[in-house]
């Protein structure tokens, strides 16, 4: 114990001696205020308290765009889509490169192909920016009844839609400063600019979270069980970030011997128990809200509206398991996607080198397929459990639909920022590493 605090502390001495990489961090700190200014800056004509039963109404899928964009949505801020567009239009271009040659060309060019991806991810993203804002518009508002007319009534009536659309444009807007901040964040500051953005929005929530926590239990206090239920929620919430940091460092070490070298050798490649990270989960959730957002659309209730919710709805039985069966569908196919087993082998046999126990070529490359199966497994387990979990939580202490958009016991939120944490902290000490051994040389 004394010695991890003891390398913690050296760790954390190394970091905060580098003036280049304080200045990066003031640099990212800094950006991240003025994002927080911008996320209350409401959209010119609406009226921001019609979102709140519009959230109440859909807070299924809502509630997640809300705490990705740091509560901007509830506020109907410019920033209400956040740099969730960009995020999409990036799974979006990855998949598209299974059927389109020319993305999958690019991703193999070094950092001039990595340029054209961004500029494809920027352009795709300001397009769905563009048609989510106006979804988002109209579901909120219809019949123009969430809109401050500043005309005349009849006027305004007939030219509502262009009214829209430069709502729609203004959270646009909004979605292209997030983008540009992101990309500052990535050149000039510490971490991935688009990363750190969503955990600081999704940081931002947790106060409110343990504010509504302590108004329940604590304020609110009725009977004994109110305090030990509390607790409770308090100890599950450290055991899931215990977990969650144990799975997150998890990996599964596959060792490699080069042929030109005699002796033991310590050289492996490092598989993620959870190669996928949050992505499977973020994409399954978009898939879900496509059509509840469409659904949101339709004022009148019927058969077909009610058999919609029911099946996509995450809350309801068969919602749930669409939620959990595309979870284990996109951890499989975004592991197999981001590691390939036969340019491994295809590697190592360029560089001399082999598994030990496994013959080069087609063998090494099944040895690792199957080896990435039983990892991925693993992994998708571990997911679907930090899933379903605050929908298990909210059902066991019985929280109100209007309290679970607020109250996330683990799930993917906490993934993301203790993903992006560790992440960060990893690159700021790699970089202050470099730095030392480049003064002494």
């Amino acid at each position: 114990m004394v010695k991890t605090i003891k390398s913690f502390w050296n760790r954390l001495k190394l970091i905060l001696s580098n003036n280049t990489l304080m200045k990066r961090l003031a640099i990212t700190i800094g950006l991240i205020l003025v994002i927080r200014v911008c996320s209350h800056i409401t959209v010119p004509l609406f009226d921001a308290t019609s979102i709140q039963a519009f959230m109440k109404q859909n807070g299924s899928f809502v509630a997640i765009l809300n705490n990705f964009s740091g509560q901007a949505l509830e506020r109907f801020s410019i920033l209400s889509l956040g740099i969730t567009p960009y995020i999409t239009a990036s799974i979006i271009t990855q998949m598209l490169q299974m059927v389109i040659p020319s993305f999958k060309e690019w991703s193999e060019q070094g950092e001039q192909g990595k340029a054209k991806m961004n500029r494809i991810n920027r352009y795709l993203a300001i397009v769905l920016a563009l048609i989510q804002a106006f979804a988002l518009i109209l579901g909120v508002s219809p019949a123009g009844s969430a809109i401050n007319w500043t005309l005349p009534i009849p006027e305004a009536w007939q030219n509502r839609y262009f009214y829209y659309f430069i709502m729609a444009l203004a959270m646009t807007a909004g979605t292209a400063l997030c983008i540009f901040i992101a990309d500052i964040i990535t050149a000039k500051g510490v971490g991935n600019g688009a990363s750190i953005l969503i955990a600081a929005g999704i940081v931002t929530s947790f106060p409110t979270m343990w504010a509504s926590l302590w108004q329940k239990y604590v304020t609110g206090y009725t009977k004994w069980t109110d305090g030990l239920f509390f607790a409770i929620i308090i100890l599950i919430y450290i055991g899931i970030l215990v977990g969650i940091i144990y799975m997150e460092l998890a990996k599964r070490k596959i060792p490699i011997q080069y042929a030109n070298r005699q002796g033991k050798s310590d050289s492996h490649i490092p598989l993620k128990i959870n190669s996928g990270s949050v992505i499977p989960v973020i994409f399954a959730s978009t898939i879900l809200s496509i059509p509840l957002t469409l659904i949101s659309l339709v004022k009148t209730q019927n058969t077909f509206t009610s058999w919609m919710n029911a099946s996509f709805d995450y809350r309801q039985p068969i919602g749930f398991a669409l939620y959990i069966i595309l979870i284990i569908v996109f951890s499989f196919f975004y592991s197999f996607l981001t590691i390939n087993p036969n340019k491994i082998a295809e590697n190592l046999s360029n560089s001399n080198a082999y598994i030990p126990g496994v013959r080069p070529g087609e063998e090494t490359k099944d040895f690792v397929a199957k080896l990435l199966f039983k990892v991925t497994v693993i992994g998708t387990f571990y997911l679907v459990i930090l899933a379903i979990t605050p929908i298990v939580t909210s059902l066991v202490f019985g929280f109100t639909s209007s309290e679970a958009s607020y109250i996330t016991i683990g799930g993917t939120s906490l993934l993301i920022v203790v993903g992006v944490g560790m992440e960060t902290a990893s690159q700021m000490e790699t970089d202050a590493s470099q730095a030392e051994y480049s003064g002494l040389l």
